[in-house]
């Protein structure tokens, strides 16, 4: 039961990022971009080990950049040149100083794409047409996902999913989790259609596609966690860990989303 009680008091204590996600614009990248800076020290921390020499404060340097070039359209081949200059400028490093390798080159250019550059998604969602109320569908679909696999898999869960990766994982669990994304999206998409001109089948199709990716980015965390043998990425979150821990499943989302609407709806 206490575990409970420090799972809703970790949700009370995001509840603020949800003020700034309903402000949106230049406040909600400021959040996103403090967000992205965290979660990329957790996965840089968590990855680091005595054999491996991450370039944090390059990495640091560039969601920074990368941040501050970001407009309201996403430039493709300005991320390019960006993880292209990551890269560069981390191979540089290698042959200057050889306790550095390409193994340390990899893991920096990683963590870049899979913290700084997959939460950016939240913000460009919110810059698209109709975006201070679609980007609402990549909290509810993650949320409801994870909140339902949480329920459906604590009381009807026997099979195991992925033991080997994430043993509470079950096969109900995934199944509720999917059912609830769908649902809920659904359900949000009913509630929203005087505002936008988007036909409901649409919301249906994002909150399975979301159920599904979202549980993949949970699994992706647990697999990371998994190989680096810790349990949580961080504690700043009381009973959900660290900033990773509660985005996990967002950064697949958002990315969806994003993409979904861009080039499914073309808006």
């Amino acid at each position: 039961m206490f575990s409970v009680n420090k799972r809703y008091l970790g949700a009370i204590l995001v509840a603020p990022f949800l003020v700034f996600l309903y402000i949106g614009g230049i406040y909600l990248k400021i959040l996103t971009l403090i967000l992205s800076m965290i979660g990329l020290y957790e996965f840089y921390s968590a990855v680091n080990t005595k054999d491996t020499h991450i370039f944090d404060v390059l990495g640091y340097v560039f969601c920074i950049i990368y941040y501050l070039g970001l407009r309201n359209t996403f430039k493709i081949d300005l991320l390019v040149y960006e993880i292209a200059a990551l890269a560069l400028i981390s191979f540089c490093i290698t042959v200057i100083n050889n306790k550095f390798n390409f193994l340390d080159v990899s893991t920096t250019v990683l963590g870049f794409i899979y913290v700084p550059i997959f939460l950016s998604f939240i913000t460009l969602t919110e810059s698209t047409k109709y975006g201070h109320v679609l980007v609402w569908v990549i909290f509810i679909s993650s949320w409801m996902c994870d909140t339902s696999a949480y329920y459906f898999g604590r009381f009807l869960g026997k099979r195991k999913l992925c033991p080997n990766i994430s043993p509470n994982k079950t096969i109900a669990g995934a199944i509720g989790g999917l059912l609830g994304s769908t649902v809920a999206c659904m359900v949000y998409g009913i509630a929203i259609r005087s505002s936008v001109q988007i036909p409901l089948y649409h919301f249906v199709i994002i909150g399975l596609l979301g159920g599904i990716l979202g549980q993949f980015g949970d699994l992706t965390a647990s697999s990371i966690k998994r190989t680096a043998k810790i349990k949580d990425f961080g504690s700043i979150i009381p009973g959900h860990g660290g900033i990773l821990d509660r985005f996990d499943s967002i950064l697949f989302t958002s990315f969806l989303v994003y993409y979904y609407i861009s080039f499914i709806l073309g808006l």
